[in-house]
């Protein structure tokens, strides 16, 4: 297992000496430059605890990948999700709401960084119209399958996957979702949230488009006889699921810490662990050991969109978003390792035996 791992611990001693550095440079003294790494180090462990179901469903598509796709997942993806999400993002964010230049935002962070944190918080709305939509639609996805025949919570998934007979029905739900929300809300943020619950939904959409674009050159390839080993649409779709993900970290990491230095190093390191459970969980098959994982996990998905969709009008504690996402990996877990031990580990068994029944 170590050798999973091996990346993301050398990484982190690296983020942690950087810590130890800057929190010397900031405050000179011992006491306060240890403040600051323990800081970055629970930082790291929260990121860690509430990422385990954005691990598995990367997993999910991870697997379908081949193996160099998979290494750049790891390598390039993660530069998206270090320096794009925990660092570029917020910075994009407080220099668009505060009008400012780049570089007037990287100061703002640094100098000032109760205004950089309050600038962020005040963006939230949007954040959560935006990341809540894009995940519903795909763990929606999921379960509106008419050809799903392993179902976990059977009564639910079963009506899901009659009802998914009707064209683009989980795009419907969605809208309703945000117009029903949007009620509840002031109108000029009613105006930001549905925006951004659309702009989320055309993501979603061109995502899956330019995957099936991908798909039917490498088809038109393949016909021809040349071999065919790309993983882009993939590789986009993971990154941008990835992004989705990240938005509540990002924001909740503020209840820790306002100084952008330390929020990118903590939540830097459990990126870099994430992804290297998403390898391991690829590679050593484990998906394909446990029936029902992939149903908890995209559960959790439409767990975590709901929140994010329903924070923009209530204060949700990150904590609680973590909880419902792992006790719902848990039970699929539990539920899977049951359903081997009375069926077998045949990945192809009976599906109508399945835990929900």
């Amino acid at each position: 297992m170590f050798r999973y791992f091996k990346g993301s611990l050398v990484f982190t001693l690296i983020c942690l000496a950087l810590a130890v550095a800057y929190g010397w440079s900031r405050f000179g003294t011992v006491s306060g430059t240890l403040e600051l790494v323990w800081i970055v180090v629970v930082l790291s462990i929260l990121e860690i605890s509430l990422s385990f179901d954005n691990a598995v469903v990367n997993a999910i598509v991870l697997k379908n990948m081949s193996e160099i796709w998979q290494r750049r997942f790891l390598t390039w993806g993660m530069l998206f999700a270090v320096f794009g999400m925990r660092i570029a993002f917020p910075l994009i964010i407080v220099a668009v709401a505060a009008g400012l230049g780049p570089i007037e935002a990287i100061g703002l962070s640094l100098n000032q960084p109760q205004q950089y944190e309050a600038v962020v918080s005040s963006a939230h709305v949007g954040i959560a119209g935006f990341g809540g939509a894009f995940l519903a639609l795909v763990g929606m996805r999921f379960f509106f399958d008419q050809e799903k025949d392993v179902h976990w919570i059977h009564w639910i998934e079963v009506q899901l996957s009659a009802v998914s007979t009707i064209r683009s029905v989980e795009i419907a739900v969605l809208l309703l979702s945000l117009y029903g929300i949007s009620l509840s809300l002031e109108s000029h943020e009613a105006l930001v949230f549905l925006v951004a619950g659309i702009l989320g939904t055309v993501t979603f959409i061109a995502v899956e488009a330019v995957g099936t674009l991908l798909e039917i050159h490498e088809a038109k390839q393949a016909a021809a006889g040349i071999v065919v080993r790309s993983g882009l649409g993939g590789f986009l779709y993971l990154n941008v699921l990835d992004a989705s993900f990240s938005f509540d970290g990002v924001i909740g990491a503020f209840a820790l810490s306002n100084n952008m230095v330390i929020i990118a190093l903590g939540l830097s390191i459990g990126a870099m662990f994430v992804r290297s459970m998403t390898i391991m969980l690829v590679q050593r098959g484990t998906l394909d050991h446990y029936r029902f994982l992939e149903h908890g996990a995209f559960w959790a998905i439409i767990a975590l969109a709901a929140i994010m969709l329903a924070s923009a009008r209530y204060a949700i504690p990150e904590t609680f978003t973590g909880l419902i996402g792992a006790t719902l990996i848990v039970a699929s877990l539990a539920w899977s390792v049951r359903y081997r031990n009375n069926h077998g580990s045949a990945p192809d068994a009976e599906p109508g035996a399945s835990g929900g029944d």
